[in-house]
């Protein structure tokens, strides 16, 4: 019988919030794109570079750092970082939901990004109570 070393998994672990994770870095893209998109319209569409456009994308780009480093943890069922996890992920998801209803706040292209981020957010809020339910 051959031993397996203990970094070896076995192929039917289930690995801790897969969707969550795969969330996460859709959210990590996302916010790339729309920055990245921002800065174009900052020299070409100025209009639609407003102040408020930078505020609330300087905010989803600190979470799109602090959000990946969270989940690594998580995924190694680390309860605080899974619950932190879920904390700002629902968070992200109320304040893009708020925003994205409140009249002319950002130009309709970011809406539609916002009204994209709530949904990816909302996706790993559940994958995050799913795992919490599963685990007790």
């Amino acid at each position: 019988m051959v031993k397996r070393s203990v970094d070896e998994k076995d192929d039917q672990t289930p690995v801790p919030l897969r969707a969550a994770s795969a969330l996460v870095w859709a959210y990590v893209a996302l916010v790339g794109l729309s920055l990245a998109a921002l800065i174009v319209m900052s020299f070409v569409m100025p209009e639609w570079a407003t102040t408020e456009a930078w505020v609330h994308m300087v905010i989803v780009a600190v979470f799109a750092v602090v959000l990946p480093r969270r989940m690594r943890r998580a995924r190694q069922g680390q309860r605080g970082a899974v619950r932190a996890v879920g904390l700002i992920a629902a968070v992200l998801f109320v304040v893009n939901v708020v925003e994205v209803l409140l009249p002319s706040f950002v130009p309709t292209w970011m809406q539609i990004a916002m009204v994209v981020m709530a949904a990816t957010m909302a996706g790993v809020v559940v994958d995050v109570i799913r795992w919490a339910l599963r685990e007790h």
